[in-house]
């Protein structure tokens, strides 16, 4: 075993979030060959890429959605004994279920909507979710990303039609927080920069996140600094809670009274260089170069230790 691995740059996967995770790969994969030999792998299958060697490789993943981001291919990269960055495939599976995210948030202390949960085979009626939760609502997959499949409720008669439709599989529906989404890159378990995300729509959906000219970015952003420094700290306490290791990111909604509230957190966000890890990094003087280098760093040192044990 070398002890300067190649980086591996994994991108593509099978979830609705492929063409995404192309682009962050390319990105990515750019940007560390300026730091280390690397080479771009597309996944097109469930399955290790063909070439993955533990003694060679440490993995730089950027396959979001399911598979990639589920735990779904770190427990492969687990089994091959292959070094990779980021979340390992317990805190991956546990962040990709919004419901289990918010269950541990709250219990570290950090704010989280008011929400039900439940399977589309057996949804509650529209009337008991309207009582419970009231009629402005968010309705979404428990387990997706890139807000996918993110239904906006505005009457009792938006939800009654929205019941019926929904795909298999379980559902999130909370009491909608109107305000600002802010943003928070976790690097090495400490807050960067936070970051405002202004959609032109008022919702950041998926058009609103990959059209380009549809959305505006604020970084830092234009917020009072103790909003800043809880933003900050939540963020550190959400990723703790959760057991992430290495990197992630953080959204949250701050409302109109000022309270911040946690959305999800993502273990493997976009990665081309305007997205908005790269952002929140930016806000703290590291650019796209340097942040990606970090990012990998823990891995790289997790297989110089693993290559002086064997």
């Amino acid at each position: 075993m070398s002890n300067s691995p190649v980086i591996a740059v994994l991108c593509g996967g099978t979830s609705s979030e492929r063409e995404v995770s192309l682009g962050s790969g390319k990105a990515s994969a750019l940007a560390l060959a300026r730091s280390f030999p690397t080479r771009l792998f597309v996944v097109d299958a469930e399955a290790l890429p063909e070439g993955l060697d533990p003694r060679t490789h440490v993995v730089f993943s950027t396959m979001h959605g399911t598979f990639g981001e589920d735990g779904g291919m770190q427990r492969l990269l687990d089994a091959a004994g292959v070094q990779y960055a980021g979340c390992d495939a317990a805190s991956s599976a546990r962040c990709f279920n919004k419901v289990e995210t918010k269950r541990l948030a709250a219990a570290a202390g950090v704010r989280v909507c008011p929400g039900m949960h439940f399977d589309a085979a057996q949804a509650p009626s529209a009337a008991e979710i309207v009582s419970r939760l009231g009629e402005k609502l968010v309705m979404k997959p428990n387990c997706n990303g890139s807000s996918v499949g993110l239904r906006i409720i505005d009457a009792t008669t938006d939800l009654e039609a929205a019941l019926p439709a929904l795909g298999a599989g379980e559902w999130l529906v909370e009491s909608r927080v109107f305000g600002r989404e802010l943003t928070v890159g976790v690097l090495h378990g400490r807050a960067m920069g936070v970051v405002e995300v202004v959609p032109k729509s008022g919702l950041f959906d998926f058009t609103s996140k990959y059209t380009k000219g549809l959305t505006e970015y604020h970084a830092p952003a234009n917020i009072a600094p103790e909003i800043a420094a809880e933003a900050r700290s939540m963020a550190e306490a959400a990723f703790r809670s959760c057991g992430c290791r290495d990197y992630s990111r953080m959204d949250f909604m701050l409302s109109a009274k000022n309270e911040l509230f946690l959305l999800e957190i993502n273990t493997l966000p976009g990665m081309k260089d305007t997205s908005l890890l790269p952002m929140s990094a930016r806000c703290e003087g590291l650019d796209y170069t340097a942040l990606v280098r970090e990012l990998v760093a823990p891995a790289c040192q997790r297989f110089v230790s693993a290559a002086a044990h064997t």
